[in-house]
């Protein structure tokens, strides 16, 4: 594995996150589900949820960092993730294949924001639920963040409805995290 490769898994495989297993509490998960990871990275979400569902589509920009996640499932005996190289914009599955999404501290990147939300509506199956996890804007924000008020606004604007806005506790790198649970 080369250098800059093996370093951006460290840097991905230590960054600190909100816990996976109290996230997917918030989701009324079934065997059947198929489950589309944003920004799936090395598979923080993806390998947690994967053997509730029926198939994860792991998507992320880095083809790399998804083969690296393809080895790590394998190692592990995980047969239902299906890497999906691509971009929010234009998410390279067909309409309503998806019963949930999650986005988790992946959407501040994206512009702009609301073609990603679209192109998540568009793949979810109707009264498919997202759960948008991010990093709150503040006044010492640093690098890109959408507000929750912000990120509200724009998942209406896709045809979305919130079904409930959390502010749990927990920080990540000792910034503030919003959770929006959204359904179409």
């Amino acid at each position: 594995m080369n250098p800059k490769l093996q370093k951006k898994i460290n840097n991905l495989e230590n960054i600190e996150r909100f816990p996976a297993e109290e996230l997917l509490e918030l989701l009324p998960i079934k065997k059947t589900d198929n489950v589309l990871d944003l920004g799936a990275g090395t598979g923080y979400i993806s390998m947690s949820i994967a053997e509730r569902v029926n198939t994860v589509y792991a998507l992320d920009n880095d083809k790399d960092v998804l083969e690296y996640l393809e080895t790590q499932a394998t190692e592990r005996g995980i047969t239902n993730i299906t890497s999906v190289v691509g971009d929010f914009r234009e998410i390279p599955l067909d309409n309503q294949v998806v019963d949930i999404a999650i986005a988790s501290i992946s959407l501040h990147e994206v512009q702009p924001l609301a073609t990603a939300l679209k192109e998540v509506n568009r793949i979810l199956k109707d009264r498919g639920l997202f759960l948008c996890i991010e990093l709150e804007k503040s006044e010492t924000s640093t690098g890109p963040r959408v507000s929750s008020n912000d990120m509200e606004v724009e998942m209406l604007d896709a045809g979305f409805t919130i079904v409930n806005k959390i502010y749990p506790s927990t920080q990540i790198a000792n910034q503030s995290v919003y959770i929006i649970l959204a359904q179409k």
